[in-house]
């Protein structure tokens, strides 16, 4: 009898920002995202995928977005993430071909995973 592996992930990594980008890589691609960054709450990069200066830029707006003392960016969402007690903000930039629904299990898969790796951290 042949076992299939039932791993879905290709590359993984014991270092949690490693881990972060492997799992925000995959994101990005799956739900046609232009970038996707993790913040802290003072809007300093944690992990992200795309261009770096991307990042930057969404991650230093994500918390004047999610408090809403800035209008939302066209294309943009902001989501909070519960890391055992600690918040941190995932925010993510799409890009033309992605549809509503794409974005929104990009976005609940990325939490997922953001949430495992920092809770294991």
């Amino acid at each position: 009898m042949v076992r299939k592996n039932s791993e879905r992930r290709r590359r993984r990594s014991h270092d949690p920002l490693v881990a972060l980008h492997y799992q925000l890589s995959e994101t990005r691609r799956q739900g046609s995202l232009d970038t996707i960054v993790v913040a802290d709450g003072s809007g300093v990069v944690v992990a992200g995928a795309g261009s770096w200066a991307a990042c930057e830029e969404l991650a230093a707006f994500a918390p004047l977005i999610h408090g809403g003392s800035v209008a939302a960016f066209e294309r943009v969402t902001v989501r909070s993430v519960d890391v055992g007690g600690d918040r941190v903000l995932l925010c993510a930039r799409t890009t033309s071909a992605s549809t509503d629904e794409s974005r929104e299990l990009a976005m609940k898969h990325a939490a997922l995973g953001i949430s495992r790796i920092l809770q294991a951290a």
